[in-house]
């Protein structure tokens, strides 16, 4: 109990998190600075009308695939109205994104309500419409208010599932996972397209804003008052229960299932063997936790655990704070905790509700895909408050949305670690490399549905990123992706260094589309407020714009470093919006042609799609270049679409 109430003091102390930023408008007044650079560029190069154009052809194109209208393999098959919003005025969007981020950030870092937000939050950008605020259980007994956010979560899956016939459902439940997840080893297809095609119809007709108001039902659980309230109970007896090995301290039969609480010493749960039971609440001691699935008949599931060393390990997909057509919340107090396991798991869903919460504790997180904030078709939260943490995953993972998803990662504060690939293919026969897909990421399965949007967040401390092909900060098919990170001296470095198991690599270093990219109709946005850091690619990376898409880089603070092997630092082509923003520091740019829009659009009609544009502006500091570029110049690149601007500190 020492130790719950040591972790929620300091927390609380915190006001929630120790955020370190700039100031909470700093980031939204640098963004108007670069929006009136690109503004004033456009007009002394006198290509204004030719952006115009640009905008106006890919509106023209996002109507002709909008609903059930089609053109190519581009179709309005979950095509979410936010994402539609940001890619028609892509300079606003990235005003739009500086907002989102920070304000999703605080409402994850706020103790009283946050949650509520963040939900709030997605389920706009899904087009579920408002949230509003769940009602607290007025019950004394916080046993009894478990049991009653269960019992509200229970009912409102119910109403989004009731759209779908029983046949379809268990249509749903046997091919959902494999054609989002286990027959497909690329990120950016499912396993077949037709057979994805019909999973994302019928994804589609489940009631959205029901399932948010399912999440929302859970949040008080989250509530640092009631956790308290459960530390407080007195030790009992009871009788033991099936699935546990250790002392419980009671079992509480409800309408929906038997909540039970384990005691204040080791206990271990196989929770798919306690198939009655639909909440666990233990107080304390070094506990083991294993698989934890949602099913048809239990389609909520709720762990707290209030203290303790923690493992939670499971083969199945759909555990740890993760469900496949279901609801899951588990949310741990304190301690260093590992978290093992393969797919869809720790705050990841596939047609669904994945939450996992941890308040405290140097934890780490081993999973496989679709792992760690993932969301098919629902809400997919892992948000780590405090400690280094260290996570690690293969493919799909950590902050990425797919179909009608919004999936989030925010790890609060600490030095962390993140690790994306290593393991699946990349996808190009022509360069080494692996897949990741991953770091705040929104994707479409091509030939099957639109995508969703996924975002990674990161409060403060040194933080190392690893990712493959497609990782951080990226958008492909009808998506969008958000990274930012708050503060500290961090380095993306590029490809994984090692496979995804830890063995040795087997291929080369090499990362293709990574850092800030839009990839097919997409948009991908990297914000970093403060910190000396250092961002890497070799292909397509550091702000990069192929095919009607947007690929946005921002750095606030500090002094950085930005290496491209190949084709990256502010370059679009067939139709892009491409931006590398520095507003502050000495900084080193290493890249063969930076800041170049291609002159040519190949994918579309020239006269018609109006241009690439490409824009990489430093604002004061002494800077380096590589390609010949200079401090406190400009220059033409490629075009008059193409922008290098070094300004001198005012």
């Amino acid at each position: 109990m020492a130790l719950l109430g040591m972790a929620l003091g300091s927390f609380l102390s915190a006001g929630g998190c120790a955020l370190w930023r700039p100031g909470p408008t700093e980031g939204q007044r640098l963004v108007q600075v670069l929006q009136r650079e690109i503004a004033g560029g456009l007009e002394r190069r006198h290509v204004s009308q030719q952006f115009e154009q640009f905008r106006t052809f890919t509106a023209e194109l996002l109507d002709a695939s909008a609903g059930q209208k089609t053109f190519s393999d581009k179709t309005g098959n979950c095509r979410l109205p936010w994402f539609d919003e940001l890619l028609r005025d892509p300079v606003k969007s990235i005003s739009e994104a500086e907002e989102f981020t920070r304000l999703l950030h605080e409402a994850c870092c706020r103790e009283s309500g946050g949650l509520h937000e963040v939900l709030t939050m997605a389920g706009r950008r899904l087009g579920a419409g408002e949230l509003t605020a769940a009602p607290r259980p007025a019950h004394a007994d916080p046993l009894r208010a478990i049991e009653a956010a269960t019992g509200a979560a229970r009912a409102s899956f119910d109403r989004a599932i009731a759209p779908l016939t029983r046949e379809e459902r268990q249509e749903l439940l046997a091919n959902l996972y494999e054609q989002t997840t286990g027959g497909a080893p690329l990120g950016h297809r499912f396993a077949d397209a037709d057979k994805g095609r019909r999973v994302c119809d019928l994804l589609e007709k489940m009631d959205r804003r029901a399932l948010l108001e399912a999440a929302d039902a859970l949040t008080v659980l989250a509530d640092t008052t009631l956790l308290r309230e459960l530390g407080n109970m007195a030790d009992g007896a009871a009788p033991a229960a099936q699935g546990v090995k250790g002392a419980l301290a009671r079992l509480i039969e409800t309408p929906h299932g038997l909540i039970v609480v384990g005691g204040r010493g080791a206990n271990e749960y196989d929770l798919d063997a306690m198939r009655d039971v639909c909440a666990v609440v233990d107080l304390g001691g070094d506990d083991v936790y294993i698989e934890g699935t949602t099913t048809p008949e239990r389609p909520v599931l709720v762990v707290l655990d209030l203290s303790g060393n923690d493992v939670y390990r499971g083969e199945r997909p759909g555990i740890q704070g993760g469900a496949v057509l279901g609801v899951s919340m588990l949310v741990d107090c304190a301690g260093n905790d590992q978290y093992r396991a393969g797919d869809v798991a720790q705050g990841s869903c596939l047609g669904g509700v994945g939450i996992l919460i941890d308040c405290a504790g140097n934890d780490t997180y081993r999973g496989d895909r679709r792992v760690q904030g993932q969301a098919v078709a629902g809400v997919g939260l892992l948000i780590d408050r405090a400690g280094n943490d260290d996570y690690r995953a293969a493919l799909l993972s950590q902050g990425v949305g797919g179909p009608l998803g919004f999936g989030l990662l925010d790890d609060l504060n600490g030095s962390d670690h993140y690790f994306a690939g290593g393991k699946y293919p990349g996808g190009y026969d022509d360069t080494p490399g692996y897949g990741s897909w991953s770091q705040g990421v929104g994707v479409g399965p091509r030939g099957s549905a639109n995508g969703g949007i996924g975002v990674i967040l990161d409060g403060g401390g040194d933080d190392v990123y690893e990712y493959d092909y497609f990782g951080h900060g990226g958008g492909y098919w009808f998506a969008a992706g958000f990274a930012r990170d708050f503060g500290g001296n961090d380095q993306r470095i590029g490809s994984t260094r090692t496979m995804h198991d830890g063995s040795p690599r087997q291929q080369a270093p090499f990362v293709r589309w990574g850092v800030g990219y839009g990839c097919h109709y997409a948009l991908g946005f990297l914000f970093d407020d403060s910190g000396d850091d250092c961002y890497r690619g070799d292909h397509a990376t550091v702000g990069y714009a192929w095919d009607i898409a947007v690929g946005i880089v921002c750095d606030f603070k500090g002094n950085d470093r930005y290496e491209s092997a190949g084709s990256g630092l502010a370059q679009a082509h067939n139709a892009g919006l491409a931006v590398l923003f520095d507003a502050e520091g000495n900084d080193v740019y290493l890249g063969a042609s930076a800041a170049e829009a291609g002159a040519k659009v190949d994918y579309h009609p020239q006269d018609k799609a109006g241009g690439n544009f490409a824009f990489l502006i430093d604002l004061g500091g002494e800077d380096r270049y590589s390609s010949g570029l200079q401090n406190n110049t400009e220059q033409e690149r490629g075009w008059a679409g193409g922008f290098f601007i070094d300004r001198a500190a005012k």
